[in-house]
């Protein structure tokens, strides 16, 4: 069993839904603070829901890949490049907005926040087998 396989297998899948769409929300939320848009419920779901979609196209493609969610590799690149690859496509398709500087922070926020979890969790369970090794 590789290393990333038996990190994600430590976590049940709904716990990386869980961090993940927190995650997804937190991003939003701090976007729509940094460009003092209004807190109305409905304009954060109109801006959320792209990023969300896009969540859970990742899931079901790791999914299908029988990975575990929370690890780095596939999961992880795979939660994080459907978010923003089909998130940006959604916010098109809606008559949002997408310009090239907001493509870049969002590519490396939500990459910070989706593959990063997943890192620290690896090195944390990495860590732990060592010091029980030793």
């Amino acid at each position: 069993m590789s290393r990333s396989s038996r990190v994600g297998a430590a976590a049940p899948p709904w716990v990386a839904v869980l961090l993940d769409t927190a995650l997804v929300v937190v991003f939003v939320a701090i976007g729509r603070r940094s460009h003092d848009e209004d807190a109305a419920l409905l304009g954060f779901l109109v801006t959320l829901w792209p990023f969300l979609v896009g969540a859970l196209a990742g899931w079901l493609v790791a999914a299908a890949l029988r990975r575990p969610l929370a690890a780095v590799v596939p999961s992880g690149l795979v939660v994080w490049g459907a978010s923003v690859l089909l998130g940006m496509v959604l916010r098109v398709l809606s008559g949002q907005g997408v310009q090239p500087s907001f493509v870049l922070v969002t590519a490396v926020v939500l990459g910070v926040f989706l593959v990063g979890w997943r890192a620290v969790a690896s090195l944390v369970q990495r860590l732990r087998g060592r010091r029980s090794a030793a």
